[in-house]
């Protein structure tokens, strides 16, 4: 018996030193002792108790005369003036929420100095069945900020009374900045992939968030400010998402981005939805890039180039996209572009394919600051011999390349063609001298050519009218003959340039013919004139050379030249 009771003594003992262990084992766990036994405390809250101590008596929150008469309780906060460690939440209930003509309460945080964040953040806290909340966190770290809590009127839109006030002693240093988005934001149901409203960028700051509550058909806008600089663009929703690189063009500091959504009561109007403030490390200033309407009517996507002002060996890229959905979005197979330099103008096209376009041109007078101009063109049903266009999109490009403007490949002359340059080495081939090449040029396109009647009389004009185009199809009017001669005159390291100017007898009309550099002097040839004649409203064929560096005086009498095209 007394063995038995002695075994039991000691199954007690030791199952009760087993309790006490795991019990000291579970509190300093939940105490968040270290290993030497010394409970861990959140550094700032000790800040903060010496604070309210130093605040002296705690003086309760009190609410304006408005709270009463729409049955506002504020539960949290509970004093007038208080510290904090990083965070405080604003926390009651609304007796007639219903009366109101807004579902938000509008919370504005003010600091007392001006500091990296800023200097205010307003919330757009929600009224859900008369109960509201919101967490604020202090975005320039450690300070003193006033709060103050406004509700909607009962009687007029878009306004709002104040009902409590309270000013927070924040005492932890870190900076944090909450995204905050205004109804119009929330609406949109917009969420960005940040954090923080104040963010870090170098050069460019990588925009991306979702917009539930927009459409594809929706765009967003965005603007870009830092002291009286200013920038605006319209970037496209995809299946609810957005994403854009801004560049943060006006070098060190801090760049103020304003996101914007469509006001849904108004056409081409937005509304601010969101700010954020990103502190720029870079010391680069570049250029913004100047978009027209049209960009945005005409559904076009620009991805590069970003910004202006960049340098250039003489060879630019552009690449973007057209929306299929927007207005001649189907219609739109080119773009053109227009490079100036002083007096100096030339016009380029690239093609879009599947909605895409991607291609280079080149800055061909030099080195020195370029202005570039995107267009769409003209979408018309009927013929014409001229083509409008509509910018959506302007810059600057600086080259270094060299002024090459007579050789290089241009719009309609595409001298660097394997079939351009087959065909010249053919025709030239056994011709030593640049003089003898380009009698040989103009010999067989004023041979080979036909001149097309029922183009002329019929305006069948088309952008894609080139050098290519008429030697397979070996017709074609001035501006064609002029195009394939000067193709294989460049072809063959010959300067050549388009001529403008009109011919004729009484009624001169509009011409084409073309220059040439030969041995130093520039040299005039017409392949249109030297290939025939009209009689009848039908071509003749009649080739003649009258018409290969010509008496320049007889050449007069029924030519006048206005100018070269580039």
């Amino acid at each position: 018996m007394r063995e038995k009771r002695s075994f039991l003594i000691l199954v007690l003992c030791l199952l009760s030193s087993f309790l006490f262990m795991t019990a000291c084992s579970d509190s300093n766990a939940s105490s968040g002792e270290t290993k030497d036994g010394k409970r861990e405390e959140n550094p700032y809250e000790k800040e903060v108790k010496k604070m309210n101590d130093e605040i002296g008596e705690e003086e309760p929150l009190k609410l304006t005369s408005y709270s009463e008469e729409i049955g506002v309780t504020i539960d949290e906060p509970v004093y007038k003036e208080f510290a904090a460690n990083g965070k405080v939440s604003v926390k009651g209930e609304i007796e007639k929420y219903q009366d109101l003509k807004s579902d938000f309460a509008w919370i504005k945080v003010r600091a007392n100095e001006e500091g990296p964040g800023g200097r205010q953040l307003e919330y757009y806290t929600p009224i859900e069945d008369g109960k509201f909340k919101q967490d604020i966190h202090f975005f320039n770290g450690e300070g003193e900020y006033s709060v103050s809590v406004q509700f909607p009127s009962k009687n007029r839109e878009n306004y709002y009374y104040d009902t409590a006030s309270f000013t927070v002693h924040n005492v932890n240093p870190e900076i944090n900045r909450d995204v905050t988005l205004t109804p119009f934001g929330q609406d949109a149901e917009l969420s960005l992939k940040t954090k923080s409203s104040y963010v870090k960028g170098n050069e460019v700051f990588s925009l991306k968030g979702e917009a539930a509550g927009l459409s594809d058909e929706d765009t967003i806008m965005l603007r870009l400010k830092k002291d009286s600089d200013n920038w605006k663009h319209v970037i496209p929703v995809k299946d609810g998402e957005f994403n854009y690189d801004v560049p943060l063009f006006y070098g060190k500091g801090v760049h103020e981005l304003e996101v914007l959504v469509p006001d849904g009561d108004r056409e081409n109007y937005y509304q601010t939805a969101t700010t954020l403030l990103i502190d720029n490390e870079s010391d680069r200033v570049m250029s913004p890039i100047e978009y027209a309407d049209t960009y945005r009517e005409r559904g076009v996507t620009l991805e590069s180039p970003q910004f202006g002002g960049e340098e250039s060996d003489g060879l630019y890229r552009i690449k973007g996209s057209i929306d299929p959905e927007a207005e001649f979005g189907p219609e739109t197979s080119h773009i053109y572009i227009t490079t100036k330099k002083g007096g100096d103008e030339a016009l380029d096209v690239i093609p879009v394919e599947d909605f895409n376009f991607d291609d280079s041109f080149y800055l061909r007078f030099g080195p020195g600051m370029y202005e570039v101009t995107l267009s769409v063109p003209e979408i018309k049903e009927e013929n014409s011999d001229y083509f409008r266009f509509f910018g959506f999109a302007k810059f600057e490009v600086e080259s270094t390349g060299e002024d090459k403007r007579d050789l290089l490949p241009s719009r309609g002359v595409q001298s660097d063609s394997p079939e351009i340059k087959k065909q010249t080495e053919t025709v030239t081939s056994g011709k030593s001298s640049d003089r003898d090449k380009a009698k040989a040029i103009y010999d067989y396109v004023a041979k080979n050519v036909s001149y097309d009647v029922k183009k002329y009389e019929n305006d069948d004009f088309n952008w894609d009218d080139s050098a290519l185009k008429t030697l397979e199809s070996k017709t074609g009017v001035c501006q064609d003959y002029a195009y394939l001669a000067i193709a294989m005159l460049r072809a063959s390291d010959i300067e050549a340039r388009f001529v403008e100017g009109r011919a004729g007898g009484i009624f001169p009309g509009r011409h084409a013919w073309v220059e040439a550099n030969l041995d130093g002097e520039w040299v005039t040839l017409d392949p249109t004139w030297g290939s025939g004649y009209l009689k009848d409203g039908k071509f003749v064929p009649a080739f003649n050379e009258d018409y290969f560096d010509p008496d320049m005086n007889e050449f007069k009498k029924t030519h006048t030249r206005t100018g070269v095209s580039y």
